[in-house]
């Protein structure tokens, strides 16, 4: 609260605003920094309905916790934890709140895994120009959300979602053409980070980062091979292999 001060002399009354020595002063606008975690791997399954998708692999939760550990790692305090819907995502999620307990992620809907338009149309040849416009219009309302300064000090947050989302959300902060975002390729469990300046101005720190996750985990990426954690059988004794 404001206080009024009286100043008497010379035969005049003046009256001065002043405010409490311990009064908040409005914190001016900071960075934001935004880190994306893609999730682990998964098996494909026609059998689980797709807008929840399939549960990771084992592998892919041996990724999971490779990345919470990565992210808990990092010089940052993270504000708000947030999650795709889907059940790969999920799952990479609650391995990743183990490395920080009494913490809850937030699920937001328009994180969930969509293709938007492309130029590489042989690729999107079966979807639905709908679809894709769809897409398009939901990650763009998840940018506009997010990826902005923060209105008070610096912020930072975290995302775990996929690599369509991930790619476009790096081509919107990069400010090149949307449609170019299938010419990167982003590993499972991978580490994306942007940074919003307080004036505005984007930053792509890393994009896909997977240097947490030993050569032989990787997976994900255009030409990576499949991988397991399953026991390999062991030689027949008495065999020559």
């Amino acid at each position: 609260m404001n206080r009024l001060l009286l100043t008497l002399g010379c035969g005049f009354v003046s009256f001065a605003l002043t405010s409490p020595a311990n009064a908040a002063e409005p914190q001016a606008p900071g960075m934001r920094t935004i880190v994306l975690v893609r999730h682990g791997n998964y098996e494909a399954d026609p059998a689980f309905e797709e807008k929840v998708g399939p549960p990771l692999s084992p592998i892919g939760v041996a990724q999971a916790r490779l990345a919470g550990a990565a992210v808990r790692g990092l010089p940052l305090h993270f504000d708000h934890l947030y999650v795709s819907p889907m059940q790969r995502a999920r799952n990479t999620a609650a391995v990743i709140a183990g490395d920080f307990p009494g913490r809850d992620f937030e699920v937001i809907d328009d994180l969930a895994e969509c293709t938007p338009p492309t130029r590489r149309s042989e690729v999107t040849k079966g979807e639905k120009p709908a679809e894709l416009a769809a897409c398009k219009q939901k990650l763009d309302r998840v940018f506009a959300r997010l990826f902005k300064p923060a209105t008070a000090g610096d912020r930072a947050d975290m995302l775990v979602c996929h690599g369509n989302v991930i790619r476009y959300l790096v081509t919107r902060a990069l400010g090149v053409d949307t449609s170019a975002w299938l010419e990167m390729s982003v590993g499972h469990a991978s580490i994306t980070t942007i940074r919003i300046e307080a004036d505005g101005r984007f930053k792509v720190i890393a994009a896909g980062d997977v240097g947490h996750i030993p050569p032989n985990m990787r997976t994900g990426t255009t030409g990576d091979p499949e991988r397991s954690l399953a026991i390999p059988p062991l030689p027949e004794a008495g065999s020559n292999h």
